[in-house]
This record gives C-alpha cells, sequence and structure tokens, in this order.
C-alpha cells in the first residue's frame, strides 16, 4: 500500500475478548496514479458489520469495499458528491447481497468514512462508528451516532454519563444495508492544520475508552503505539466487541 508524504498513518483491529470472529473491517487508500492524486487525495474507511458472523463480516467487507471502488473510480471531480455517490453504491451492493442469500437478511453495517484532499476533511458515516479530530489539548467527536441512547440524549432524557452505560447503547437507528440507511456528511470542508490527528474508531474501543484517553494517548505517542495502547486499554476493560480504529496525523 502507497502513502505519499504528508500524513502519518496506523490502523489495528482486534477481535477482541469475547467474539469468535472479527466483524470489523476498514482500509486507507489512495489512487495509484499522481494526477488522480491530486483530484481525489488519502479516503480512509472504518466499518462494523451486523447480523450474525458472517453477515456482519460480509457486510463490513462489502461497504469498505464499495465505498473505496466508488470513490476512487469516480469521475465527477467533487470530492463530497463523490463520497455520497459511493456510500449509496455501498448500501445497494449490501442490500443485493441479502436479497441473493435470504439467510444473510438484515445483514448491515456502520460506515465512517474521511476524505483529505487539499489540506481539506470531507466525511460521511451511518452507525455510531466514529471520527474525531484532536488538535492540541482538544478532542471533537465530528460524527454523531445513529442509535437510540444517541437521540435520548439529544432529547435531553439521559446525559452521556448514562448513556455510556446504558442497555441500549448499542442498538442502532440507522446501518448501511438496513432501511433507512440516513448517512450524514460535512457540509462544508473542514480546513485542517499541521499536527491535527484525525482518530476512527469503532464503538468496541469508544465504548470502553473515554474520549479524554483517546486523546491523551493519541497526542503523546505515535500513531502506531497509540493504537496498541489503545487497543490494550479496551480489551483490559472487557474488549466486548471487535476493537478497529485508525489514526491519521497531519504532517
Amino acid at each position: 500500500m502507497r502513502i505519499r508524504p504528508g500524513i502519518e498513518l496506523a490502523n489495528l483491529t482486534d477481535v477482541g475478548c469475547h467474539r469468535a470472529e472479527n466483524e470489523d473491517y476498514y482500509c486507507y487508500a489512495e489512487p495509484e496514479d499522481d494526477l488522480d492524486f491530486q483530484k481525489k487525495g488519502r479516503l480512509a474507511v472504518v466499518a462494523d458489520g451486523m447480523g450474525g458472523h458472517e453477515g456482519g463480516k460480509l457486510a463490513s467487507t462489502i461497504a469498505v469495499g464499495a465505498v473505496r471502488d466508488g470513490y476512487l473510480n469516480d469521475s465527477e471531480g467533487d470530492p463530497s458528491q463523490a463520497l455520497r455517490t459511493a456510500f449509496q453504491d455501498a448500501h445497494a451492493a449490501i442490500q443485493e447481497h441479502a436479497r441473493q442469500h435470504p439467510e444473510l437478511r438484515g445483514m448491515g453495517t456502520t460506515c465512517t468514512a474521511a476524505v483529505i484532499l487539499d489540506g481539506q476533511l470531507h466525511y460521511g458515516h451511518v452507525g455510531d462508528s466514529r471520527l474525531y479530530l484532536i488538535r492540541g489539548y482538544n478532542i471533537s467527536l465530528l460524527t454523531r451516532d445513529h442509535s437510540q441512547v444517541a437521540r435520548l440524549v439529544q432529547d435531553g432524557l439521559i446525559t452521556p454519563e448514562e448513556a455510556s452505560v446504558h442497555p441500549h447503547r448499542n442498538v442502532l437507528t440507522a446501518a448501511m444495508g438496513v432501511e433507512p440507511a440516513s448517512a450524514d456528511f460535512s457540509e462544508t470542508p473542514l480546513p485542517l492544520e499541521p499536527g491535527d490527528i484525525l482518530l476512527m474508531a469503532t464503538d468496541g474501543l469508544h465504548g470502553l475508552v473515554t474520549d479524554q484517553e483517546l486523546l491523551a494517548t493519541a497526542a503523546a505517542l505515535d500513531p502506531a503505539e497509540a493504537c496498541k495502547e489503545l487497543v490494550r486499554m479496551a480489551k483490559e476493560r472487557g474488549g466486548f466487541d471487535n476493537i478497529t480504529l485508525q489514526i491519521l496525523k497531519i504532517m
């Protein structure tokens, strides 16, 4: 895999302590052609499948592959629109696979994708896999969980602290491959600065490690060591789900 200068990248996935299979999937991709790279930039994706071992694993794999191929092969030249179209194609691909394999009915996945182009960030997501921006001593959650507890927090019915231990915290209200697949996308590109860190994670990590711990670890260690340490922390606290993250540091 080619990684052009300008970022420091690390990623890691782990089955966790209780699951038999890893239903998460991820990718990082750049166009092979330098001219295409100038038009499309860098793409990072994480996904967390649902629908049983085979269904969840297939859904996340299909989603990541379809988003990657759809984005890199888009000819329109608008990264935000290319990302939207890629999500639509991935959603349709999962549904078509489920139609051809009725035993996998209900398969779906979260999907969070980030594009870095010309020093700006474009992103889209559905489900509860997250994208954070770490800048200096601050961490900002850029995505909004599509989950029952996130909706309760938004409506002021429970606190974020109560949400973190709520029995329905893993119940999604939207997922790729399942209706309604109401994905969210960045309204405008977000300018990035040297030293910024993008952290993408499935709920197997952010469900057990706090935002402040994500900030402290990613800011103190290089991306590869930070990935290892964060996975270790999640597993030490039970590792109840698969754990996947990507860290991209802007140079």
